[in-house]
C-alpha cells in the first residue's frame, strides 16, 4: 500500500479524501473552510516550497503525491511534480477540462490583470468572480465603474466596489437575480471547469453579457493525469486494493 499525500483545492479533492483511511493525508492551503469529519489526517498550510514539500515527503513516508489542486494553482503544481522528482515518488493529478464557448457565447480571453483592465473598459457594471485578487486593486477602480466582487468571504470594498461572500454551488435562478440586480454589463472570470460556479456562464448567454476569462496557466508535468473523478478514484483503489 502507498502512503498517499492529496493536495486539495478543487471540489473533487474533498470526495477523494472522504475514501482514504487514517494512514493517508489531506493538504489543504488553509483558504476556506477546513473540513473536520474525514477519516485521513488534515494537514492546513503551506510548506516552503518544492525543497519543504519534498522532506515533507520523506519524514512522513509518502508513496503517491497526488495533485487535486485548483487549475490556476500553477506555483502548487509546480512544487508537487518537483517533489515528487527529488524524492522518486509517482506524482498523478486530477485536471478538471476546461469550459468550451457555447454558441452564443461572447468570450474574451486574456492572460493577465494588464489585459483584463484594458479590456474592462468599454463596461460600467462588471462582475468579478476571481477569487481575492481584485482586492488588491480597489484604488484603480475607473470613475465610471461599480465593482462587484464574488469571493469565498465578506471582505471590505469601497465606495465603487461591493464584495459578496458566497460559496459554491450556485443555482441559475440566484445567478439571474445577480445579474440583474446589479446591472451586470460584464463578467469576469477563470476557466475553472466547476459545474457548481456554470450557471454564471448560462445566464451570461442568455442575457448577452460578454464574458472575460482569465488564461489558464501552463501546468508541470506528471506521471499520470485524471480528467474525471471517477476515474481517479479507480485507479486510486487498484493501487491500494
Amino acid at each position: 500500500m502507498k502512503r498517499i499525500l492529496l493536495l486539495g483545492g478543487v471540489t473533487e479533492a474533498l470526495v477523494i479524501a472522504r475514501t482514504l483511511g487514517p494512514e493517508h493525508i489531506y493538504s489543504l492551503a488553509g483558504v476556506g473552510r477546513v473540513p473536520t469529519d474525514l477519516t485521513c489526517r488534515v494537514r492546513v498550510g503551506g510548506y516552503g516550497g518544492p525543497e519543504g514539500l519534498a522532506q515533507f515527503v520523506r519524514d512522513e513516508g509518502i508513496g503517491l503525491l497526488l495533485d487535486a489542486t485548483h487549475p490556476y494553482a500553477a506555483q502548487i503544481s509546480h512544487n508537487a511534480a518537483t517533489a515528487a522528482q527529488l524524492t522518486g515518488i509517482p506524482c498523478w493529478a486530477l485536471r478538471r477540462p476546461a469550459w468550451q464557448a457555447q454558441p452564443g457565447d461572447d468570450w474574451r480571453e486574456v492572460a493577465d490583470w494588464a489585459e483584463l483592465i484594458t479590456a474592462l473598459e468599454p463596461f460600467r457594471r462588471p462582475l468579478f468572480t476571481l477569487g481575492r485578487e481584485p482586492l488588491q486593486h480597489l484604488d484603480e477602480i475607473p470613475a465610471h465603474q461599480f465593482w462587484t466582487l464574488r469571493a469565498l468571504d465578506v471582505y471590505p470594498g469601497n465606495e465603487r466596489c461591493e464584495v459578496i461572500g458566497a460559496r459554491g454551488p450556485f443555482l441559475l435562478e440566484d445567478e439571474r437575480a445577480l445579474f440583474e440586480r446589479r446591472q451586470i454589463d460584464v463578467l469576469i472570470s477563470k476557466n475553472s471547469g466547476s459545474t457548481a460556479t456554470e450557471p454564471k456562464l448560462e445566464v451570461a448567454r442568455e442575457l448577452g453579457v460578454p464574458v472575460i476569462v482569465l488564461k489558464r496557466p501552463g501546468l508541470a508535468g506528471v506521471d499520470r493525469e485524471f480528467w474525471t473523478l471517477q476515474e481517479t478514484l479507480v485507479e486510486l483503489e487498484t493501487i491500494n486494493s
